[in-house]
């Protein structure tokens, strides 16, 4: 485990809860079928639902679903957008969002080692350039809240005008998610040590 998630897990552990406590009992009844198939998937329900969804008309949470569901359709190779939004995530410190990527990389049998190496990406050789290029726009974008021209006609070497708007598309829409989770104090749900558990 990189020291990047040992730091993350460690950091999740040693910080008080969310800032609202989690609703154990949903009043909608779409939300009690999100609660029963999140316990009997993970033995639990994911805080961001039990803190934030949970108050909200059903809408939100739906509009979080489909967000998810959208980068399906998406031309980006799989684990270029999943980087995009671990870089994302990362730089904001996210760190529920940082362990339900990691999560998902581990089930979907992906490099963890790459996902692992994403402090040295710039450097190291698990990276493509296309990837690079689309790794330092995220982050000047993520920490910067400006487009770099630069940056970005690099991105247009590799990238189509469509996956170009894709990548914008992650970067802004993981800002959802992660804003979401740092404005509640929600932290880890420790996804990959349930995993290890199963």
């Amino acid at each position: 485990m990189s020291s990047q998630f040992a730091y993350t897990e460690s950091m999740a552990t040693d910080t008080e809860g969310p800032f609202l406590p989690p609703v154990d009992k949903p009043k909608s009844l779409l939300m009690k079928l999100a609660y029963f198939f999140l316990k009997k998937q993970f033995g639990k329900v994911m805080t961001p639902l039990a803190v934030h969804s949970a108050r909200l008309p059903n809408a939100f949470g739906l509009f979080y679903t489909k967000v998810g569901r959208l980068d399906g359709k998406l031309k980006l190779p799989e684990e270029t957008a999943m980087l995009i939004r671990e870089q994302v995530a990362r730089i904001n410190v996210c760190l529920f969002c940082m362990d339900a990527t990691r999560f998902a990389v581990i089930h979907k049998s992906m490099n963890v080692a790459k996902f692992d190496a994403l402090d040295d990406y710039r450097m190291s050789p698990l990276f493509s350039d296309a990837e690079r290029a689309a790794l330092d726009y995220a982050t000047e974008l993520t920490k910067n809240k400006r487009g770099d021209p630069e940056l970005f006609s690099r991105m247009k070497k590799y990238y189509s005008e469509r996956e170009l708007c894709e990548i914008i598309w992650l970067i802004a829409s993981e800002h959802i998610y992660n804003l979401t989770n740092v404005g509640l104090n929600i932290h880890s749900d420790m996804l990959c040590d349930i995993r290890k558990k199963k």
